[in-house]
């Protein structure tokens, strides 16, 4: 899927403890601004995916990982292209400024 975006925030959402898995429920959150986390800007699009993720795989894009909070932020985007394949893996590519 590919989506127009200023900024993104990548993170994982909080774990049920009964799970066991190595799948992990995360999600994308999109800005119409850079630097999201430093304010309280609600994100005008979120995508969920509730399971099957292991792996985040992003390409070809400078990234900040935030350590309060274990996200990723990604500014400066013009657009975001993101796709699950068979093996459990969420691939982030895109275009940024």
């Amino acid at each position: 899927m590919k989506v127009q975006a200023k900024s993104a925030i990548i993170g994982k959402k909080k774990k049920n403890d009964d799970y066991d898995g190595f799948d992990r429920p995360c999600f994308i959150s999109l800005f119409d601004m850079n630097d999201p986390h430093l304010s309280k800007q609600v994100p005008k699009k979120r995508f969920d995916f509730d399971e099957g993720v292991h792996k985040i795989i992003i390409k070809g894009l400078k990234i900040d990982y935030l350590l309060a909070g274990h996200d990723i932020v990604i500014n400066n985007l013009e657009e975001l292209e993101f796709n699950e394949d068979k093996e459990g893996h969420l691939i982030i590519t895109g275009k940024q400024r």
